[in-house]
């Protein structure tokens, strides 16, 4: 078509937003308008002779070369869809309208680029996605592995992580992290200087690239585990405040964030914050719906759920569990000599003590004043609570210093073993209560 009598026409061609393409029935190239360099990056001069495919994503090849097999049939195609790799490698979106000119032996195509199109459609139904999964989460876990997967529908997100900062602790931690190098990192305090701590710290987007990061990496932070190629941070706000940052990043230049990535990932972070805050403050509200406010521990409406499930459990497979009642003598002059602020200090230092006599399976309660209670997940032998009665008693027999001040507490116990010692919450709970007030009366 670089014959003189076409100019006009070619001219003409040049002036439209669209690129025109014509392709030989071999898939090359053969001509293309100007526009093809502002759509898809290359200059004509690059493509002609080149085959049509090499220039398709390679997941849409297979569906492309089929279109392109009906088109040379005899069938013309208006409104068929690919995505193309640009020459800076950016995936763009391409609707065509083509026909097969038998006579010249070639393929004739219009190319309207729709990306922009299709980025705000992503986009909406990104936004939609995150708020569904905001409502079906169970946990912050899996709403975090949730919001991986539609992020990795907007982007490259092969090595993905959130982290989130607690102000009151000034603890900058890992829920959700996802490396082909690195392991989580460890909590840590804002001030670490890791550039996931700026991004929270400045309330701002960071990207670094080979180009940008030297400079930037010793102008706002330190690189934590291994060196990505980019980097990409975007703050997580919420109530005008930062609650964390989501980070995208990459070990292979096949795969380069831009700008473009930073602004898509900034639109959607504010529907992710608002749903990690909905679910942490669920988690909250959960939590505090079953545990003491004073000491953390199960209160006793959580207790009763734990032993009907370790019931209905130890009934089925035919296990042991132990329940030990648990009540601190003398715990009241406490209060009368030195204040209630000390006795709730004791309580807590109580607390503290008693989760380290048992496993994590297990479940401590504060069942009133200076009450708890113990349940003891799976154990083989009657003894084996017995040897935790006598690690909880050594515990809390120990001095107590608080505010400067030198207090004892002994524990009256009382250990029911099941089946031993009944084969109902009711008996389990009456026997270890007369138990306790034995040991209290034998001491007392």
């Amino acid at each position: 078509m670089s014959d003189s009598k076409f100019q006009p026409l070619i001219e003409f061609m040049d002036l439209l937003l669209d690129a025109i393409c014509v392709v030989d029935v071999e898939g090359r190239y053969v001509f293309v308008s100007a526009a093809f360099k502002r759509i898809f990056g290359y200059t004509p001069q690059e493509v002609l002779g080149r085959p049509m495919i090499e220039l398709v994503h390679p997941e849409d090849r297979d569906r492309t070369l089929a279109v392109a097999r009906d088109i040379i049939a005899g069938t013309p195609q208006f409104g068929f869809e690919n995505r193309y790799i640009r020459k800076d490698g950016r995936i763009v979106h391409i609707r065509w309208s083509a026909r097969w000119s038998e006579g010249d032996q070639l393929r004739v195509a219009v190319a309207h680029d729709i990306t922009e199109r299709k980025r705000a459609e992503t986009m909406q139904s990104a936004l939609y996605a995150i708020s569904e999964a905001a409502n079906a989460a169970e946990d912050l876990v899996e709403l975090c592995s949730q919001i991986h997967r539609i992020i990795g529908e907007l982007l490259p997100a092969a090595n993905f992580f959130v982290a989130l900062y607690d102000e009151e602790r000034d603890e900058l931690s890992f829920p959700y992290f996802v490396d082909e190098c690195d392991e989580a990192p460890l909590p840590r305090p804002l001030n670490s200087g890791t550039l996931s701590a700026e991004v929270i710290r400045s309330g701002q987007a960071l990207l670094l690239t080979p180009e940008t990061r030297s400079a930037l990496v010793e102008q706002m932070g330190t690189v934590v585990g291994s060196d990505s190629l980019d980097w990409l941070g975007v703050p997580l706000k919420s109530q005008k405040r930062t609650i964390g940052a989501l980070v995208v990043q990459t070990y292979s230049g096949a795969v380069r964030y831009t700008e473009e990535d930073k602004e898509l990932l900034q639109f959607v972070s504010a529907q992710i914050a608002a749903a990690i805050a909905r679910t942490q403050l669920h988690s909250r509200l959960m939590f505090a719906a079953g545990h003491d406010p004073l000491t953390g521990l199960a209160n006793r409406g959580l207790f009763q759920d734990r032993l009907e499930t370790m019931l209905a459990r130890a009934r089925r497979e035919s296990a042991r569990f132990a329940l030990l009642f648990i009540d601190l003598d003398k715990f009241k002059s406490v209060n009368d000599n030195y204040g209630h602020g000390t006795g709730d200090l004791m309580l807590q230092e109580v607390a503290v003590r008693l989760r380290r006599c048992i496993r994590e399976s297990d479940t401590i309660a504060r069942v009133g004043g200076d009450e708890f209670v113990v349940l003891l997940d799976s154990i083989v032998l009657p003894i084996h609570a017995t040897l935790v009665e006598r690690k909880i008693r050594a515990a809390l027999s120990e001095v107590f210093v608080l505010q400067n001040k030198k207090l004892f507490t002994s524990p009256s116990i009382g250990v029911a073993v099941y089946p031993e010692d009944g084969e109902s919450e009711i008996e389990l709970m009456h026997r270890a209560d007369e138990k306790m007030y034995s040991t209290k009366k034998n001491t007392g």
